[in-house]
């Protein structure tokens, strides 16, 4: 399934990878597209990304495993 930019549904739009940063550290993040996450290795969590919208909220993050 693709979406009128070329994107196929669920991807995160590249220009707004750019701009997203982690809400608690403000460090850029890594798009992991296998997982649909954004990861964020300061604070050692990863987003999750739903539908093509992350989810910025702390709550909603999972904490990194140590070998992560």
């Amino acid at each position: 399934m693709q979406e009128n930019d070329g994107r196929r549904a669920g991807e995160v739009d590249p220009k707004l990878l750019e701009i997203l940063v982690c809400p608690l550290t403000k460090a850029t993040l890594e798009w992991h597209p296998e997982r649909r996450e954004l990861v964020s290795r300061p604070a050692r969590l990863a987003y999750p990304v739903r539908d093509g919208v992350p989810i910025m909220l702390p709550g909603e993050a999972r904490a990194l495993d140590p070998d992560e």
